[in-house]
């Protein structure tokens, strides 16, 4: 298996995964407000655990979303360029989409490590707040590295847009 395909493989079900688990949580917690008692303060935890679960389903999902062209953008004026001034606009726009997006995990990461060092933790997890900021490190890292296979056409995110002709729906080469 292909690296690229072995990542979006790996991303499904990291998705997935972070996805039913909020699902049953959440299905947990009806069931346990309806009990009541102990057994629903016992469950206050919920709540937090899948708010911070999502925040983590939130940026697993970026890489994955700019390569099928589901992230929101304009591009009316993109579309109307001749060919060969449209493949120059999407190289421009990969090139600062990485760079932006690479800036954007270091200061996560910068954020991270000065949240560590706080020793602030999660009211009901009485976990690190810091790890929670791993999320957006690995999403926007996720993200830069789409913008850059998409720089070196690796993949063609933007044929994969809604709209564009020729959408293949799985975002270009595997």
């Amino acid at each position: 298996m292909r690296p690229l395909a072995l990542l979006r493989r790996a991303e499904r079900f990291f998705i997935v995964t972070v996805f039913l688990t909020m699902v049953a949580l959440f299905a947990l917690n009806v069931v346990g407000r309806e009990i009541g008692g102990s057994v629903a303060s016992g469950l206050t935890w919920i709540e937090e655990a899948v708010r911070l679960l999502n925040i983590f389903l939130v940026f697993g999902a970026l890489g994955l979303a700019l390569e099928r062209g589901r992230h929101v953008g304009i591009d009316t004026l993109r579309r109307r360029l001749p060919d060969g001034m449209q493949r120059v606009a999407e190289r421009i726009i990969d090139a600062a989409g990485c760079a932006a997006t690479l800036y954007l995990a270091w200061l996560a990461l910068e954020l991270s490590r000065f949240v560590l060092m706080t020793g602030q933790r999660s009211p009901t997890l009485d976990i690190p707040m810091g790890w929670i900021y791993t999320a957006p490190v690995a999403g926007f890292c996720l993200l830069s590295l789409r913008y850059a296979l998409s720089f070196f056409g690796v993949i063609d995110r933007f044929s994969a847009a809604p709209g564009a002709s020729g959408a293949s729906g799985e975002g270009g080469a595997a």
